[in-house]
Order: structure tokens, then C-alpha cells, then sequence
């Protein structure tokens, strides 16, 4: 009997039904997986006359609550990974604010997110204060905001690819469960690049939805990529 419950459990577990991870036990996952908004996230009106940061935007879509605990963070000033580095445009070896985030429905994680930035931009703000939840109203943009940095436009690059052994433990994911990698460059209307951000998504907990408008080349004017 105790190997047929075990292989049931195993059963379960592969269909993503269940998850189980050292310390918490066997739980039911949550079977609605949150909306992650593409851009409407990052709407102006959310963080900059509001206090509704991108993530709490994306529990709003869903019809799902947040509580401030659910946002843990540290805050650490580090040599740039080459990477983020090249992203800003510093030298190999240049020191830059890290803030690492892992964010929480009730007590099962759902996504890590790291920004870095360059000391100047925010050295006394809210940003590199290591208080646990967003940054206050608005989170990390408007800060940068009111520091004289709006955001203007942005990029994001998104990658599935196979977690880590420690991914597996901090994201508590199911075996055989992939992970989706986001790498997010924010810039100001001139081109400087206030942020780079890079996270890392249970892939099972989000839905990815875009939308925008279709761009025509043509009749705007602009040469064809």
C-alpha cells in the first residue's frame, strides 16, 4: 500500500497536480496560473499616478489578492556580471546595485527578479533601501521617476530552458518542470538605460499575454527591418 500511495503521488506530481519540496510536504498546486501582462503592466498610469507596481498589476488582471510579506528582497552593491555590464554600457569590473526580489502566492514562490543599476542613478533612494516589499508607491520606476529617470520604453527577452538544482529548490518546482528566463532592459527617452533586470518564472504559474499594436512599417515611414 505505502509504494502504490508513493507512486501515486509521483503520478501527480509529474502532471504538475501536486508539488513537493523538503520542509513543506506534498500541497495541491494552484491550478490558475496568474496572467503576466506584457505591457500593460508597465501602463504609467499604474506606478506613476498610483502605487500599483508591475507584479501586483499582474495579481489585479487575475482577480487574485497580494500581501506585502509576499515580496522578500536584499539589496547588495556587486561587480557587474559581464552582461549587465555590457547592458549599461560599463567597464569589466564596475560596481553596480543589485535587487533581488522572490515573490510569493501565500507560501509557494512564483518568480525570483534581480535589477541592477548604476550607483548614481540610485544611491539614497528607496530602491537600495533592503526593507522587505516593493519600494513604496509606484515601486522601483517611480522612484527612478522622481529621481528625474522616467522610464520610456523597454525590451524583454524571454528563454524556456531546464532550472538548476537550486532553482528547483527555491521556486519549489516539480520534477520535469521548465523555467522561463526574462531579461529585461528599461531605458529613458534618450536611450539611457536605467535598469537591467533579469528573472527567473515558475513557467506552470504565469500566462504570457501581449497585447499592442501592429506596427506598419511602411506607411509610418521607417525602413523595413
Amino acid at each position: 500500500m505505502k509504494f502504490t500511495v508513493h507512486a501515486a503521488y509521483r503520478a501527480l506530481e509529474a502532471e504538475g497536480l501536486v508539488t513537493s519540496s523538503r520542509g513543506h510536504g506534498t500541497v495541491v498546486r494552484q491550478q490558475t496560473p496568474l496572467k503576466r501582462l506584457g505591457i500593460a503592466r508597465y501602463d504609467k498610469a499604474k506606478w506613476r499616478d498610483a502605487d500599483e507596481v508591475a507584479f501586483i498589476a499582474d495579481r489585479v488582471a487575475t482577480g487574485r489578492a497580494y500581501r506585502r510579506g509576499e515580496q522578500t528582497q536584499s539589496v547588495s552593491r556587486v561587480e557587474a556580471p559581464p552582461a549587465v555590464a555590457a547592458e549599461h554600457g560599463l567597464e569589466p569590473g564596475a560596481e553596480v546595485y543589485a535587487r533581488a526580489r522572490l515573490v510569493k502566492e501565500g507560501e509557494q514562490p512564483t518568480h525570483t527578479l534581480t535589477s541592477y543599476y548604476r550607483p548614481q542613478y540610485v544611491e539614497g533612494t528607496r530602491i537600495v533601501d533592503p526593507t522587505p516589499g516593493p519600494t513604496g508607491r509606484g515601486g522601483g520606476f517611480r522612484v527612478l521617476y522622481d529621481a528625474g529617470y522616467e522610464i520610456d520604453h523597454m525590451t524583454e527577452e524571454l528563454f524556456a530552458r531546464v532550472p538548476t538544482s537550486d532553482e528547483v529548490e527555491l521556486l519549489q518546482l516539480p520534477a520535469g518542470e521548465p523555467v522561463v528566463e526574462l531579461h529585461r532592459t528599461t531605458y529613458t527617452a534618450d536611450g539611457t538605460v536605467v535598469e537591467y533586470a533579469i528573472g527567473l518564472h515558475a513557467a506552470s504559474r504565469f500566462a504570457w499575454k501581449y497585447d499592442f499594436k501592429v506596427p506598419d512599417s511602411t506607411r509610418d515611414g521607417k525602413a523595413a527591418q
